[in-house]
């Protein structure tokens, strides 16, 4: 994402807990920062991508005291909504701007600038930052207020778990029924059984292939803010509860850093899985 930037003309700063990972971007043209406070001094658009609520509260604790005046910070974590909603008060207070902006797309979406972008937040910085992030964006829509970027980004997580599991138990399915597993995926995904699922993750489960992509302890992290988010909107969310439940066991296993197609070993095990 920060390539793109580069890319487009901007002048980017960049700062990694890796310091490592800055470097091919600076051989590019961004400069490195050698700390996110002094990268927020340098900046007048600050975009995060890290893992966690707490990741996210943390990187913002050491940007604010030293912020551009009027700084606008875009955070592309997918995290809990009300810590997005906490985050855009307390910046306010600060001058400082706030668009929670979660993305879909994953690492490939990423590469090549073809991501979906769901903006939370006031009118007026989602258009200070939409010229930004269509650098490396192929939609960018605003959703409305505070909080309602991660909220969309949760109710996409819930469609994702449940195609995935759709895939992965017709699969496995198919697998126990002693089906050819190529033909299964080839006849399926051409009608009404096809997803983006199917033909993006039906490869990778013909091949056994679970390098992420998207991994399982990334997946089960955005379950949590579903199941959390769930609850406090009375919102019945089963299936996402049932495949959180079955990737935990690759969790549990050792494997949370397998792509999420994985949950195909779980359910091929048979009903004792």
């Amino acid at each position: 994402m920060a390539g793109h930037l580069v890319d487009h003309g901007h002048q980017v700063t960049v700062w990694n807990r890796t310091p490592g990972k800055s470097e091919p971007l600076a051989a590019r043209g961004a400069r490195a920062a050698a700390s996110l406070p002094e990268l927020a001094a340098d900046c007048e658009v600050v975009c995060l991508c890290v893992g966690r609520s707490e990741d996210v509260a943390e990187c913002v604790a050491l940007i604010a005291p030293n912020a551009v005046p009027g700084a606008l910070i875009v955070d592309h974590s997918t995290i809990a909504p009300t810590v997005a909603q906490t985050l855009h008060a307390e910046l306010a207070q600060s001058g400082l701007g706030f668009v929670d902006a979660p993305v879909t797309g994953g690492s490939m979406g990423a590469q090549t600038g073809q991501l979906t972008v769901f903006c939370g937040g006031s009118e007026e910085d989602y258009a200070r930052a939409k010229p930004v992030v269509e650098a490396y964006a192929k939609r960018i829509a605003y959703v409305g207020g505070p909080g309602a970027g991660q909220t969309m980004k949760l109710a996409n997580q819930i469609a994702v778990g449940g195609a995935l599991l759709g895939l992965c138990e017709s699969l496995a399915f198919a697998h126990r029924a002693g089906l050819d597993l190529a033909l299964t995926r080839e006849l399926l995904s051409g009608g009404a059984a096809g997803s983006w699922a199917f033909d993006n993750y039906g490869p990778k489960i013909l091949e056994r292939d679970w390098s992420p992509g998207f991994s399982v302890k990334n997946q089960r992290k955005d379950f949590g803010y579903v199941l959390e988010s769930a609850e406090g909107l009375r919102a019945a969310v089963p299936g996402t509860a049932l495949v959180d439940l079955l990737l935990a066991k690759l969790e549990e296993a050792g494997h949370g850093e397998w792509a999420t197609a994985a949950l195909f070993e779980v359910l091929a095990e048979g009903t004792q899985a």
